[in-house]
């Protein structure tokens, strides 16, 4: 069965369904944050593997009861399961580690609701014949301050950079 959620309401109606829990709305953010799926009845996953609710309760310094209320009560809503045992981790991060790959690493903080912000970004980096390694944007219902992160093959040029603060939308960029 599938059920239809609108990305812009998922972190609300998650946070509906959880709000008189806050541990719960924790655990539940935590599981999206780092891709994490309920699948099986009640089990947490990261890819194939099963997580342990008291790992997971003691990073988050709660109750293994906790974690484990919440996996049950998103097996339980029709809406919350179609998402959580689809949810994937999306693999490896690479801009704490871009230095020491000969990388460098772009972030872009903007208005999370203008347009093009990717495209315009990769066609600059582009016009300098860099590679694009990685290209990572946080949820902006689940970041406070969301950034776009790109990893790139190699340093870009100063003026790259400031025609990248000119693209609409754009507030500050940071490189290293």
């Amino acid at each position: 069965m599938y059920v239809k959620v609108r990305c812009s309401n998922l972190w609300r109606q998650i946070s509906d369904s959880l709000k008189e829990y806050p541990g719960r709305q924790k655990v539940a953010r935590t599981l999206v944050e780092l891709g994490l799926s309920v699948r099986e009845g009640n089990k947490i996953y990261c890819g194939g593997i099963e997580l342990s609710d008291v790992k997971i309760a003691r990073y988050l310094g709660l109750d293994r009861r906790t974690v484990r209320d919440t996996a049950q009560l998103i097996s339980s809503d029709p809406v919350l399961k179609s998402v959580f045992e689809r949810i994937r981790p999306a693999g490896p991060f690479l801009a704490d580690a871009a230095r020491f790959l000969g990388y460098s690493v772009i972030e872009i903080y903007a208005d999370s609701h203008s347009v093009g912000i990717v495209a315009q970004a990769a066609a600059l980096i582009a016009q300098e014949n860099i590679a694009i390694r990685q290209a990572v944007a946080d949820d902006p219902d689940l970041t406070p301050e969301p950034k776009l992160t790109l990893v790139v093959e190699r340093e870009p040029s100063g003026a790259i950079l400031q025609k990248m603060l000119k693209i609409p939308g754009v507030r500050k960029i940071s490189a290293y």
